[in-house]
């Protein structure tokens, strides 16, 4: 397949006055359309969870459509209305005037009454549309071809939307019909929500500039599976290298904060492990390996547990020392310490709590020196090892991702790509150049409350409610599969993606993971206009538009990047990193330039861990930014997180307490500190929002009546072989995590570090 060069956007008018394919014909819209394996698509929507079927609306692309069966969660067509006496025809019963406008009449199924569709503009009413509303909108093509004498009202020039990312009308899940904008005027329809810690409605305000399409490969289940097989043979050899050259547990958490590390440097071309990085040796592990080092020290709760850690730390000392290539100095002075350190136990029988703490700070700061630069060689010795295996694994996956993809005659692109005389937009999600293979059949199994999708015999589970979170994510981002052809295989990677970077042992690697109270997101959206989260994933976020980490598997569901590539020129932002220290310096650098660069209305409001012993980089360097406006303080304790396995866990588990403080920093330029300026009023209700509780006021408030059980134990297989797309530039989405292990469900309510 020959490569199709990248097209120059255009605007919404054009897209749509020149683009054929965005408008639905008749004939289409009156069928009705088969589900994968037969049965109906209500069945399948049933299946699924849903309340109701929803009409969606997405741009679509040049893409002829296939003509497969369509997908789970597909809503089903309308139908028309059988010929009753008097109307042959009903399709076109209606006056002459709103049938040259494009109005169609068509009867609804469910509703049991008829409904009105406009095939030139994919709007849907239930009221007979009104003649001056229509024709207020319409113009004569002989009279008046371009439109002149059309009154319009003149608003002030904003940004133009590009192909992938055609503004939709306010759509909620289980929503049958949507409003037109001819009625957005008038009272609006009862709608059906699917209620949930999210918001997906809300618009964004982000603006960017016209960016280059990502020339990483479409996700393939084949690959994702192979992937997660050797991150788990890497994970697991650093382990036993820690273990064996070290006398140690790896630290707890260290390979995941590794892989972010990593990727902060990383010039390589996977999207998990790195494969160019400039050093070699990490210095995350590294710091984390010697902190270790010669025993783990944890804060005892009583004397008895101090005097036992202090024996512990000065026999490994002498031990340690003994059996590595030291000098006879450090040899000596280690010795010595821990011999004195056996004495003073030995003699002091009475010794108190504080006692022991000093006596075990001042016995590491005599030997520490000594022990690590002992072990310096055999700790860069396996900071190098693990990346050098990173780097054969990398090669290793992109052979065999390239070989099936060739197998389709998809051809990698080695040229960068341009953007022909670029504008600024409205932010979209990541686009990719190369297009999707033919997916193989993901099995799908739903039992009340738990979904599962099973590919080759791996299984990763979510809750049913963020199942239908993600395709309702799916519908608003996702333009090259409107008949979700793709979609299940699509899920089963994204969340095989985040199993596999957060690791499988019980309740790890949630911390990075955790999302702010939907209290604080409803406060920050209304108090200081915030649409965008920096750090999320299609399994945590709230708003549909966000930043998360893996670009080829998110994008699909909203992504638009990687934070550290992502430059905006204006909008409103939160941003509440995952604890990695050198991610956050990076990214307190990366707004600090954003800022700096654009004269637009532009604020990020950054949450970090008070963390004062030490005090971080980032976090002095965010409290020293000539850009911060405001500083607050939530004391630990007094406010709560969302769980990060909140997908996975039931709803009494999802909120957590903070066990340290957190430092909320207003960054903005001049022009959004008079946009979004932190006054007294907003400070004090985002106080408010952070006090435990609110959550659980909030569903409380919100919750819709409770509907009856779905039956148990339904199995649905995407046995079909699934069609390529077309390789040219198409819109894809791209946060923060998934984990389907069962283990997981068995999650402690308090966390000892939020993030």
């Amino acid at each position: 397949m020959t490569e199709t060069p990248l097209a120059q956007y255009v605007s919404l008018e054009e897209s749509l006055s020149h683009n054929p394919s965005n408008k639905m014909t008749e004939e289409e819209h009156g069928q009705e359309t088969s589900s994968w394996n037969g049965r109906s698509s209500e069945d399948l929507i049933h299946t699924a969870g849903l309340n109701s079927p929803v009409t969606h609306k997405l741009p679509t692309t040049n893409n002829p459509v296939g003509t497969v069966s369509q997908p789970l969660l597909q809503m089903s067509t309308p139908v028309m209305s059988p010929p009753k006496m008097g109307s042959p025809d009903p399709v076109h019963d209606l006056p002459q005037e709103l049938l040259d406008a494009g109005w169609r009449r068509f009867w609804s199924r469910r509703e049991g009454r008829p409904y009105f569709f406009n095939k030139l503009t994919n709007e849907s009413l239930w009221e007979l549309p009104q003649l001056e509303k229509v024709n207020s909108t319409q113009f004569d093509p002989i009279t008046d071809p371009l439109g002149i004498q059309i009154q319009t009202p003149t608003t002030p020039q904003t940004p133009v939307f590009p192909p992938s990312q055609v503004p939709l009308l306010p759509q909620r899940a289980g929503e049958k019909r949507r409003a037109s904008v001819a009625e957005e005027t008038a009272v609006p329809n009862k709608r059906f929500i699917l209620f949930g810690p999210w918001d997906l409605e809300i618009p964004t305000n982000v603006i960017i500039w016209d960016r280059t399409p990502s020339l990483l490969p479409p996700p393939h289940p084949e690959v994702e599976q192979f992937r997660a097989s050797l991150v788990a043979k890497l994970r697991q050899q650093y382990k036993e290298m820690c273990h064996s050259r070290e006398g140690i547990d790896a630290p707890k958490e260290s390979f995941n904060r590794w892989l972010m590390e990593r990727k902060v440097i990383d010039k390589g071309n996977d999207p998990l492990l790195p494969s160019n990085c400039q050093p070699e040796v990490s210095y995350t592990m590294y710091r984390e390996i010697m902190n270790d080092i010669p025993i783990k020290l944890v804060r005892p709760k009583f004397s008895g547990d101090a005097r036992k850690q202090l024996s512990k730390y000065a026999e490994a000392s002498k031990k340690m020392i003994e059996s590595r290539n030291a000098s006879s100095e450090s040899r000596k002075i280690v010795k010595w310490n821990s011999e004195d350190a056996f004495q003073w136990i030995r003699q002091t029988l009475n010794a108190s709590y504080d006692d022991y703490l000093e006596r075990l700070a001042h016995l590491r700061q005599q030997c520490q020196p000594h022990l690590v630069e002992a072990a310096k060689t055999s700790v860069e010795g396996i900071c190098t090892k693990i990346y050098h295996m990173s780097c054969d694994y990398v090669k290793k996956i992109h052979e065999k991702h390239w070989a099936i993809l060739n197998q389709h005659d998809i051809q990698e692109i080695t040229s960068a790509l341009q953007v022909n005389n670029p504008k600024k937009v409205f932010c979209y999600p990541v686009q990719f150049a190369i297009s999707t293979p033919r997916l193989p059949g993901v099995d799908l199994l739903t039992d009340r409350d738990v979904t599962l999708l099973q590919f080759r015999g791996d299984v990763v589970r979510i809750n049913t409610l963020y199942f239908q979170k993600l395709e309702q994510l799916y519908r608003w981002n996702c333009t090259d599969d409107r008949k979700f052809e793709y979609f299940l295989a699509r899920v089963w990677c994204m969340l095989k993606r985040y199993q596999t970077f957060i690791g499988s042992s019980p309740n790890e690697g949630h911390s990075t993971q955790v999302a702010l109270p939907v209290s604080v997101f409803d406060c920050l959206n209304k108090q200081f206009g915030v649409t965008f989260e920096c750090f999320a994933s299609p399994l945590n976020c709230y708003f549909r538009q966000y930043c998360s980490a893996f670009p080829d598997t998110d994008s699909f569901f909203g992504s638009r990047g990687h934070i550290l590539k992502f430059y905006p020129v204006s909008g409103s932002f939160e941003a509440n990193p995952p604890f990695c220290e050198e991610l956050m310096e990076a990214v307190v650098g990366h707004f600090e330039k954003l800022l700096s660069e654009s004269q637009e209305p532009l604020s990020f409001i950054v949450f970090l861990p008070e963390w004062r012993d030490p005090v971080p980089t980032s976090l002095a360097r965010l409290e020293s930014s000539r850009f911060k406006r405001k500083q607050l303080l939530i004391p630990a304790f007094e406010h709560e997180y969302r769980h990060g396995f909140q997908h996975l866990n039931v709803r009494g588990e999802i909120s957590c307490r903070s066990s340290h403080g957190t430092v909320v920093v207003f960054l903005q330029n001049d022009a959004g500190f008079v946009r979004w300026g932190p006054t007294q009023e907003k400070v004090d209700h985002l106080l408010e929002m952070y006090k435990p509780g609110k959550d659980k006021e909030r569903e409380h408030f919100l919750a819709p009546p409770r509907v009856q059980p779905q039956a148990p134990q339904t199995v649905v297989t995407n046995s079909q072989p699934q069609k390529p797309s077309p390789q040219i530039p198409v819109a894809k989405m791209h946060i923060v995590a998934a984990q389907p292990n069962p283990v997981f469900q068995q999650t402690e309510p308090t966390i000892a570090e939020h993030k």
